[in-house]
């Protein structure tokens, strides 16, 4: 019997969506990019669900594109569908919140979802790192902008240059996450904050979000266009290959592990 990639679990108006791969991380392969955009959709459409909350299954939220996947794939690497501005996203936008309960290490491709939420809450075992450059890959799901949003300039280019590991205090203090909790509590206290949402008109928080990210967007679509641009010329002039990418997979996994021990 198959096992469902994504699981959703719909209480009190409250959708919760699991990256369901646990023996890998919650790593992004094709089944569950696939998977993924669908799952956004129908909770955007269900009349029965407010606010979404996005976690991983332990011990990691997500470790970013399943690279021994991608590099059997033809073509090498692939990416969700686009957005509507012609963006790549590994989820649609859709109009309610979505809050990211970031269990575990966030990495990358990750770290990329995880800033796709209108927030963020850490568990204690949270851990952030972008490791595009270590792997020899370039963003594509807008990393560059959001994470510079998120942290500012000068620690997103910290964090994209060295691929070093930032713990959850420091994503706390750096404006990354908006609370960090035990790691037993991080799904009560995202339902409680889902549910606060909840109690509020729906038709009112979806519009007052609609105009943060409309706004941001005004802000961004540029530099997203920049970020895309040189995306293409990387892919386009030859890159990493996805058999060099995977190659360096092992690397990253250790120098993570030497990082947060």
């Amino acid at each position: 019997m198959s096992v469902e990639v994504v699981l959703v679990d719909v209480v009190d108006r409250v959708a919760t969506v699991t990256l369901n791969r646990p023996e890998a991380r919650n790593a992004l392969s094709p089944e569950l990019l696939d998977a993924l955009p669908a799952v956004f959709e129908d909770c955007d459409d269900r009349d029965d669900v407010d606010v979404l909350v996005l976690t991983g299954a332990d011990p990691a939220f997500c470790a970013g594109l399943d690279l021994k996947r991608m590099a059997r794939l033809e073509g090498g690497t692939r990416v969700a569908p686009h957005d509507g501005d012609g963006f790549m996203e590994p989820v649609p936008p859709i109009s309610k919140p979505v809050i990211g309960a970031i269990n575990g290490p966030a990495v990358t491709g990750g770290l990329e979802l995880a800033l796709t939420c209108d927030f963020l809450v850490a568990s204690e075992r949270a851990l952030f790192a972008d490791t595009h450059a270590r792997v020899g890959v370039m963003p594509g799901w807008g990393l560059t902008v959001r994470l510079a949003e998120a942290v500012g300039q000068r620690r997103a280019r910290e964090m994209s240059a060295t691929g070093n590991f930032v713990d959850a205090p420091t994503a706390l203090a750096w404006g990354l996450v908006n609370h960090v909790v035990p790691h037993d509590e991080l799904l009560a206290f995202c339902t409680k904050l889902a549910g606060d949402i909840v109690s509020n008109d729906p038709g009112g928080v979806r519009t007052v979000i609609g105009t943060y990210r409309e706004q941001i967007g005004l802000v961004t679509d540029d530099t997203r266009r920049v970020e895309m641009e040189r995306a293409r010329a990387w892919s386009d002039g030859g890159g990493s290959s996805a058999e060099e990418v995977a190659a360096r997979r092992a690397a990253v996994v250790e120098r993570g592990r030497s990082q947060t021990r």
